[in-house]
């Protein structure tokens, strides 16, 4: 046992859960868990230049890794900072924790400077948050903080730190101290029998592949099981990249926006779907009633709330999606189920079907269209590259037209869609993937969020290519008031001919900057820009108002070709 200041045991604590990178602001509140990270010496700190950037890059950092992102601040307006940081990571399970400083416990409740109630404000928005009011109590908050992140459905959790408990003393004995255990949900096995039943009587069955497959890591067990039954595979938005683009059992995407003509045509031709860790949001689903229809649903999901939250299985299977894909697995063996009928040859057409349907972005002509830029980044950057959007028309294409086989390959935030998620997600994605190639695709109008953040990267040399896909306007606003309000009104930001010089801006941070208008100029631009061996800008000048395929129910997406 050792007589230790509380930060120095959380910051022990922290290097022992494997963190070794940290983004954040040392401000006044939180100087104490600075002077111990320091002491430390273990984990690389990176200063944001907004408390929003630090979450962003926590946040990009832990989607591509699966491991737990970390980020700091101080008190008051750097910890309310954190708050759409938060939702966002809420919203698509990523376990993230922010570490706040906060006045002293003195003063808690008196209108005192930069006090203010983080703990609570946040409490919606994570698994769990804390304000921790004695300095013994730290070690055991932060190994439990640790567990739930990573428990379960992962998310967020907040540790608000008074400045007297980060200066406190307790007494700690690291060498008896170690990670909480995590359990991992076994599936029912009535469960899991019955949705053999379904699917060995289906007549057009198809495996539906959401996020929580790539946040649980089991793409291989997932197909593995559609091999073994050979069922059609398609995926939600934030699926993608978890089954191969070019397996002869991928159908495409399904949804409302973010979506393939043959992954929408597949799912309406099915009759039961195994769907494992999707939420059937809004975007996915577009209108329920189209959606579910007359089909038979098996859900797979580690979080029992999900169960009937947008519609109801006929099978709910509450368990972690690798477990419960290995007992599926199993159970079809056993039985020497599959491989599945196929009488009208669905599946083995899907292959034709897919580039039959796919949408058209090989144009040719003056301005460039946003399709044709997309499609000379695929081309270039091929299938090793990891892709990081955010919000707008250039997420939509990007996740319509970019070509991922790769889990933890293509970044995105998918429940909040914060303008400016992108850039820091890209810092954090390349800090911790410093071998891969990273691009950031972004709208002229999102890149201005948190433009800021193009100083961490420069000052750290930490070099990705950001694709601005620049129309001259807010598209996706613009599109929904064309079609759903007739109006324009309030989305144009180029100020008549003169625009946002973007690469003076990005060489202004210390970045390598281009634009280019016509599309044989993009690949030699992409070319110089990973090149320049830094953070590179190629700004892409697009067509103002070109439209996106996107509608309200999967059966009527309005395509533009």
């Amino acid at each position: 046992m050792a007589r230790m200041t509380a930060m120095d045991a959380a910051v022990h604590i922290l290097v022992d859960e494997g963190v070794r990178t940290i983004f954040g602001i040392p401000g006044a509140g939180i100087l104490p868990f600075y002077q111990s990270l320091q002491r430390n010496g273990k984990i690389r700190h990176y200063v944001t230049r907004h408390e929003e950037g630090a979450i962003f890059a926590a946040d990009g950092l832990a989607r591509v890794t699966g491991s737990v992102g970390v980020c700091a601040a101080t008190s008051g307006p750097g910890a309310t900072n954190f708050v759409t940081g938060l939702y966002t990571a809420y919203t698509d399970s990523i376990p993230v924790i922010a570490i706040t400083g906060q006045n002293v416990r003195a003063q808690l409740g008196k209108e005192a400077f930069q006090a203010v109630d983080i703990a609570e404000i946040v409490r919606p928005i994570t698994k769990k948050s804390y304000c921790v009011k004695e300095p013994a109590q730290v070690p055991w908050v932060f190994r439990e903080a640790f567990r739930i992140a990573r428990e379960g459905r992962p998310g967020p959790v907040l540790i608000d730190l008074p400045l007297d408990v980060q200066k406190g003393e307790i007494e700690y004995d690291p060498a008896a101290d170690t990670s909480l255990p995590i359990t991992k949900t076994p599936p029912s096995p009535g469960a899991v029998s019955k949705a053999v039943d379904i699917l060995s009587s289906a007549e057009k069955p198809v495996m539906l592949l959401g996020g929580g497959v790539i946040l649980a890591e089991a793409w291989d067990e997932f197909r593995a099981l559609a091999e073994r039954l050979q069922v059609p595979v398609v995926t939600s938005y934030m699926g993608k990249g978890g089954f191969p683009m070019d397996h002869p059992l991928y159908a495409g995407q399904v949804g409302i926006q973010c979506n393939t003509r043959c992954g929408n045509a597949t799912f309406l031709d099915s009759d039961v779907v195994l769907a494992v860790g999707c939420r059937f949001n809004d975007r996915h689903t577009g209108e329920i009633g189209v959606y579910t229809g007359n089909r038979r649903f098996i859900q797979i999901d580690v979080d029992p709330g999900q169960m009937g939250k947008n519609l109801m299985p006929e099978v709910g299977i509450v368990a972690d999606a690798k477990l419960a894909l290995q007992a599926l697995l199993d159970e079809v063996e056993r039985r020497n189920v599959g491989p599945l009928p196929d009488p009208t040859g669905r599946v083995r057409r899907l292959p034709e079907e897919r580039k039959r349907l796919e949408r058209k972005w090989d144009y040719d002509g003056l301005p460039i269209k946003p399709q044709r830029a997309l499609k000379e980044v695929n081309e270039f950057f091929g299938d090793d590259v990891i892709y990081v959007t955010c919000i707008g028309l250039n997420q939509i294409w990007a996740g319509q037209f970019l070509k991922v086989s790769k889990p933890r390959h293509f970044i995105d935030c998918g429940g909040a869609g914060p303008l400016g998620w992108d850039l820091p997600a890209a810092i954090g994605v390349k800090v911790a993937c410093p071998e891969k190639q990273v691009v950031q695709i972004v709208g002229d109008y999102g890149i201005e969020f948190c433009m800021e953040q193009m100083a961490v990267a420069c000052h750290y040399k930490i070099p990705f290519v950001v694709v601005i896909i620049n129309n001259g306007n807010l598209s996706l606003i613009r599109q929904a008031e064309k079609y759903q309000y007739n109006m324009r009104y309030e989305i144009d930001i180029w100020y008549g001919d003169q625009k946002v010089d973007f690469v003076k801006l990005a060489e202004a941070f210390g970045a390598y900057g281009e634009r280019v208008t016509e599309p044989e100029q993009i690949k030699p631009a992409l070319q110089r820009a990973v090149d320049a061996g830094r953070l590179a800008v190629v700004d892409v000048i697009v067509e103002k108002d070109t439209d996106c395929s996107m509608g309200t129910s999967i059966d009527s997406i309005r395509e533009f070709e």
